[in-house]
């Protein structure tokens, strides 16, 4: 039990809160559509559930990822959030499809909506609440990529770094994007079909929100087919651990470096060539040193090390300064 409560301590926050949040949301929003009969209110009530169990998915998921190595799978259990993440894109696109073609009916055939204000409270509460969860998604981004970013710089920060972040991070980012969108879409459209009689727009924005949940289905999906293929390290990353392995005073150069991503921890295998006249011990204690000092950075989950005699032939970014 104790090691259990452990797992869940160590689970995306992120998803854990949005599928809380989301829970509540899709209960008030599928009242207030049953209620008003708003074609809008039903794609944004649709989104609220595919985004409730989606991200009930994925926590449960980031708990069974940080389950230690075993006998059986010694590598771990960190693309568990992957496969986890790929189910959720299934769930995401039935209910895209789900939320279309109800626009589409509401097109041919308009429904007048009824309870204005209750419609216009729900979806302005629910505007805070996924705006709220957005933001924590866009803090949970920036302290996994170890950015620093204040106030609005957070946006294009939290933008910039999100494919470098966990995938459920990435998952709840996504799809709160488009959530508070949706919300918003509703909104405009409930006002236009009260105020100016415009109910097409109804139909419009439920097709609209429909779209946006296929391109976070679509961009989800993506992200973790390629993590569940296994995928290098952004470019940065890799000239940060060359340049910690090239600082080294023994090392003269690297003969080979791969980086593997899993979710958001790094796998390297390097092999790497010391000056000449070495002996075995003094080599033993330079490889040690430098595996030490690369699994400092907690984003490293593992470090195998190769060691060679400086051939005198540069292999590695030839520009770089040893003596610096």
């Amino acid at each position: 039990m104790n090691n259990l409560l452990q797992l869940i301590k160590k689970g995306n926050t992120s998803s854990g809160i949005a599928a809380l949040g989301n829970t509540g949301l899709a209960i008030i929003k599928g009242v207030a559509a049953s209620l008003s009969g708003s074609g809008t209110m039903f794609a944004s009530a649709m989104h609220s559930v595919a985004d409730a169990v989606n991200q009930a998915f994925v926590f449960i998921g980031s708990v069974l990822a940080e389950k230690k190595p075993t006998k059986k799978f010694p590598s771990g259990f960190g693309r568990v959030i992957n496969l986890v993440c790929m189910v959720a894109v299934i769930v995401v696109t039935v209910m895209a499809y789900e939320t279309i073609l109800k626009g589409f009916k509401l097109l041919k055939h308009p429904e007048e909506s009824t309870n204005f204000w209750l419609n216009f409270v729900v979806l302005l509460i629910a505007i805070l609440i996924d705006g709220s969860i957005l933001m924590k998604a866009m803090k949970e981004i920036l302290k996994e990529t170890r950015v620093k970013a204040h106030g609005f710089g957070m946006i294009p920060a939290a933008f910039k770094n999100a494919g470098r972040a966990a995938p459920p991070t990435r998952l709840v980012f996504y799809e709160d994007i488009v959530a508070t969108l949706g919300a918003l879409f509703a909104l405009v459209a409930i006002i236009f079909a009260h105020f100016l009689d415009f109910t097409l727009l109804d139909g419009i924005a439920t097709i609209l929100i429909g779209l946006l949940m296929i391109g976070v289905a679509f961009k989800v999906g993506y992200d973790n087919m390629v993590g569940l293929i296994g995928v290098a390290a952004p470019k940065d990353v890799e000239e940060k651990i060359s340049q910690t392995l090239l600082s080294d005073p023994d090392v003269r150069d690297i003969n080979r470096l791969r980086i593997l991503q899993e979710g958001r921890t790094y796998h390297v295998e390097a092999y790497i060539e010391l000056r000449t006249g070495m002996t075995l011990a003094e080599a033993g204690r330079t490889k040690t040193r430098i595996n030490a000092l690369l699994l400092k950075d907690p984003d490293i989950a593992d470090v195998v090390l190769g060691i060679l005699e400086d051939d005198g032939i540069k292999l590695w970014n030839p520009n770089y300064d040893i003596e610096s």
